[in-house]
């Protein structure tokens, strides 16, 4: 069974950091592309990273503050996030890229506020 669990998550202010962590399972995980993904209060999910075997590619308004990593030995995906704004506070998801439908996980919520 497909199974994303993130982790990580917490309330900070401006411009502190946060490292997301998500521990995949029931995939091959090294085949694929994966990403990370947030969804604010009253918006659309939205891509926010993604990385493949020797690549990577970020949303204009995280480019220069995300980082997104990979551990195929582990089956892990993380996210370094630094100069944290407010307008980051989401739940933030992993999955695949594209995403499997059926299979998002709960999420961990960031919350940048002073």
């Amino acid at each position: 069974q497909v199974q994303f669990v993130e982790s990580g998550g917490g309330l900070v202010q401006p411009g502190e950091s946060l490292r997301l962590s998500c521990a995949a399972s029931g995939i091959m995980f090294r085949i694929y592309a994966m990403a990370w993904y947030r969804q604010a209060p009253g918006k659309q999910r939205e891509l926010v990273a993604v990385i493949g075997a020797d690549s990577t590619n970020y949303v204009d308004s995280v480019k220069g503050r995300f980082t997104i990593s990979r551990d195929d030995a582990k089956n892990m995906v993380y996210l370094q996030m630094n100069s944290l704004k407010p307008e980051d506070t989401a739940v933030y998801y992993c999955n695949r890229h594209p995403p499997f439908a059926d299979y998002w996980g709960r999420g961990t919520q960031v919350t940048v506020s002073s």
